[in-house]
């Protein structure tokens, strides 16, 4: 009976540490994964983030030289209302 009795405990200990062993290696292949995944998450948002700064960067650089080039223009000669007047004399003599 004892003899039975150990080859019964025998085989319950290697099924529970096979079932462990399997259990563990899943939770491994788990962290794996999840670890790729943050990985590549972290390595998209670089990427974004990079982009985002040199955009910014270009458009602020835009902004500056738009700035500069209105500064450098002459402003844009006004007219004298003396030019205006007699052209509105002339077309309100022609109406009367």
């Amino acid at each position: 009976m004892t003899n039975e009795r150990e080859k019964r405990d025998a085989q319950a200990r290697r099924k529970a540490q096979e079932q462990f062993a399997k259990t563990k290696q899943r939770d491994s292949d788990a962290l794996k994964d999840r670890d790729a995944q943050h990985a590549a998450e972290a390595a998209k948002t670089a990427k974004l983030r990079a982009l985002r700064l040199a955009k910014e960067a270009a458009d602020r650089a835009a902004a500056e030289q738009a700035a500069a080039e209105a500064a450098a223009k002459p402003a844009p000669a006004r007219r004298s209302r003396a030019k205006a007047a007699p052209a509105r004399a002339a077309d309100s003599a022609g109406t009367d």
